[in-house]
């Protein structure tokens, strides 16, 4: 099905619907939720998934797996989606959390073949067997480390939003713990014990995400490095490549 509604989605029948659906350039989903879990499979474009806990960098190719009835807002640029809406009975395995993750050839054509199913297609025979094989398919996805938690309230929440749309590799704790008023002992203790992270992993994931973001608007590696705040574009590449497994020009 292409461009359906979301109440359409959400109403009891088969356990999965698939859809396709086309933005516009920069388009923003307002914050939402699904009474179904959804894999949301980026076919052209990046998109930024944004919960109450924490941030999701969905580049081209990719999917994101958002559990059921979790608040969440998408911003999209030049994308067009195909999503799976699971009936939550059909996927007990499905994370708690939003997760990004890999998709492979075999459940790329399956999505791209399921958006051609009726909504309410036959379990039996070809249309069913072809559900089967892509919940099947879904259970062995491969997460990546694209999500950036979140603080869960007040300023250092604040803080992290905003260096979040600017990043750069060479912020330190110390002028954190200055700005927020504490040591940076204590600092430090409470970053990681909101986001899960140390300061110098959640920075170096944001630049990471941010990277993404400029690489696939077209900026060269050069540019992308520049802007992140590191010496050399040999250093970011480096960097950049150890943590997700692709070189930064394979995004552009």
């Amino acid at each position: 099905m292409r461009n359906v509604a979301v109440d359409d989605v959400d109403r009891p029948g088969c356990a999965v619907v698939a859809i396709r659906t086309d933005y516009p350039p920069r388009h923003l989903l307002p914050m939402h939720q699904h009474r179904r879990a959804q894999l949301l499979y980026s076919a052209t474009g990046v998109m930024q998934v944004d919960t109450i806990d924490g941030s999701w960098t969905v580049p081209t190719h990719r999917a994101v797996l958002i559990p059921p009835n979790t608040d969440h807002q998408v911003a999209m640029e030049d994308v067009s989606t195909r999503s799976l809406f699971l009936e939550p009975s059909a996927a007990p395995w499905f994370p708690i959390r939003c997760q990004v993750v890999d998709v492979s050839a075999l459940l790329r054509e399956l999505l791209l073949a399921a958006v051609d199913l009726p909504a309410d297609y036959r379990p039996r025979g070809r249309d069913g067997a072809l559900v089967d094989l892509i919940l099947y398919e879904l259970q062995a996805v491969t997460p990546l480390p694209f999500d950036l938690p979140m603080p869960s309230q007040g300023t250092l929440l604040e803080h992290c939003r905003m260096f979040a749309t600017a990043p750069s590799i060479r912020e330190t704790p110390q002028q954190w713990s200055s700005r927020l008023g504490l040591s940076t002992r204590t600092f430090n203790r409470t970053f990681r014990a909101e986001t899960g992270l140390t300061f110098q992993q959640w920075r170096q994931r944001a630049c990471i995400l941010h990277a993404i973001r400029l690489l696939s608007r077209g900026n060269s590696v050069t540019q992308t490095a520049t802007r992140l705040g590191y010496g050399t574009p040999a250093a970011f590449s480096a960097m950049f490549g150890k943590h997700t497994g692709a070189p930064p020009n394979s995004f552009q």
